[in-house]
């Protein structure tokens, strides 16, 4: 008999909470939101960039230009086929927004090995050449397998390989939390 022990990290307060303080260290950092852009990487990333541009939006009065990525040709432990344009992979909001030049910051929901990562690095070179890519992350697991540390942390939450992190968003889940699994594996 197997039995996990699931613990809520953040509600949907706390996650409110840490996107508007990641909205404030972008503007701080970039001094403004002049020549950048939001990227998430699909699919929890992209809410919470469309949420992150929605507070930077509030806050400074102007948008900025938001769009999704899809990795899933750039992975390295799946299948799949990257176009050679990158145009199957990105879609920016408004439209004729382009990667090329740009501060971008990209956003997605947990952070891991950092595979994810690297692959939205290498769809976003294939869409323009930014000028500068920053990571944004809800949660930050530890365990990286490549070098890669991320810009702004909404939580660091140390784990163990045998937890597992979960984020929950309104939009895809029904409500917001992020929470932690620890599979106690099969007790007898």
């Amino acid at each position: 008999m197997s039995s996990n022990e699931v613990h809520v990290l953040m509600d949907e307060l706390a996650i409110r909470r840490a996107l508007t303080r990641i909205a404030h260290e972008i503007l701080e950092k970039n001094k403004g939101i002049n020549g950048c852009v939001l990227v998430g990487i699909r699919t929890r990333g992209v809410f919470l960039a469309k949420r992150l541009a929605a507070k930077i939006e509030e806050i400074e009065g102007t948008p900025i230009p938001w769009g999704e990525l899809d990795v899933t040709p750039y992975r390295d432990d799946r299948s799949g086929s990257a176009s050679a344009d990158g145009s199957k992979q990105l879609t920016m909001n408004p439209s004729d927004v382009s990667v090329h030049d740009k501060k971008v910051i990209l956003f997605d929901d947990v952070l891991y090995t950092g595979r994810t990562i690297r692959a939205a690095m290498d769809a976003l070179m294939d869409c323009g050449r930014p000028q500068m890519i920053q990571l944004a992350v809800l949660a930050d697991r530890g365990h990286r397998e490549l070098p890669i540390r991320p810009d702004y942390i909404g939580k660091n939450i140390p784990t163990s390989k045998t937890e597992e992190i979960v984020v929950a968003l309104k939009e895809t889940d029904g409500k917001d939390e992020v929470t932690i699994i620890q599979n106690r594996g099969d007790q007898a």
